[in-house]
């Protein structure tokens, strides 16, 4: 039972972090347009206090040409926020993206995760999307 406890405590952690990202062209947070729900959020228990984070997110259309962006604040902003030993895989939810296989390589690639925030531009708009709302 505490097992399982602290799975729900972990799963609304994750989601409370990821519920907030504002959508980098419009003013709603990820939530409002449904590109991440409650069941979007899976935490399995991989070793001794440390946890799988899964998100699958949904973009708006199947084109989407920001999910490769949106995917990335997923992932800073998770990584930046999360209270517990972690690790993290964001796919987009099957089925919802034209090139979803290419996205799910590229945002779970730490090599081309550290390389996108450090081109100023892209970690400018990605700090804008993560921050909170005061």
């Amino acid at each position: 039972i505490q097992e399982s406890y602290f799975i729900v405590g972990h799963l609304s952690s994750a989601l409370d972090i990821i519920r907030t990202i504002r959508d980098p062209e419009k003013p709603n947070t990820l939530e409002e347009l449904e590109v991440v729900t409650e069941s979007c959020v899976e935490v399995q228990e991989i070793g001794e206090d440390e946890y799988l984070v899964i998100i699958r997110f949904t973009p708006t259309v199947p084109h989407c040409s920001l999910a490769t962006l949106i995917g990335l604040c997923l992932r800073i902003k998770l990584q930046r926020c999360l209270p517990f030993r972690h690790k993290l895989e964001i796919y987009i939810s099957e089925g919802t993206h034209s090139t979803e296989e290419d996205i799910n390589k590229q945002i779970n690639d730490k090599e081309r995760v550290a390389a996108a925030m450090e081109n100023p531009n892209l970690r400018e708009i990605v700090e804008q999307c993560v921050t909170e709302p005061d």
